[in-house]
């Protein structure tokens, strides 16, 4: 049986981690270096999804894909390859061109809030070339995020 996903069109990327459909919450991806090394952690809603206060969450299957968690495994990887092919023989630019292309549209009002807690309320811009999000705030000042929480507003 051929495998039935959602419309790619629908999904975009909400920075720096999570994949969203249809604006829910469909996926996270977890980035972590250990010495030399980068582990990398997916976690996909294939046939369920949490029910979360704070945010619409979604599942393959709630969508209407007829794919299985160990046929997504296979697709993932294959397609981790590919993208980790591009990034080491044109650099992070063709990576985060392609964010860009799937990422909420500039403009997006945004609230980050900061490792140290505090929060920025603006709308996102852009990617900057090392892949940290430029937000534009309400003063007109950009602001540099490297690491934090965003939510859509």
């Amino acid at each position: 049986m051929r495998a039935v996903l959602p419309d790619a069109g629908a999904l975009r990327i909400k920075w720096p981690n999570d994949l969203l459909l249809d604006g829910a919450k469909l996926s996270g991806i977890l980035l972590e270096r250990v010495e030399e090394w980068v582990v990398i952690g997916f976690g996909v809603n294939v046939t369920n999804h949490p029910d979360v206060a704070e945010r619409a969450t979604t599942s393959l299957r709630a969508a209407g894909a007829t794919i299985d968690a160990a046929a997504l495994q296979g697709e993932l990887a294959a397609t981790l390859a590919r993208w980790h092919g591009r990034w080491r023989e044109e650099g992070l630019g063709a990576v985060t061109q392609r964010w860009r292309e799937r990422a909420h549209p500039p403009g997006t009002e945004l609230r980050a809030r900061l490792p140290d807690g505090s929060e920025w309320h603006g709308r996102f811009e852009t990617l900057d070339h090392g892949g940290a999000l430029v937000l534009r705030l309400a003063d007109g000042t950009q602001r540099v995020m490297h690491a934090g929480d965003i939510f859509l507003l």
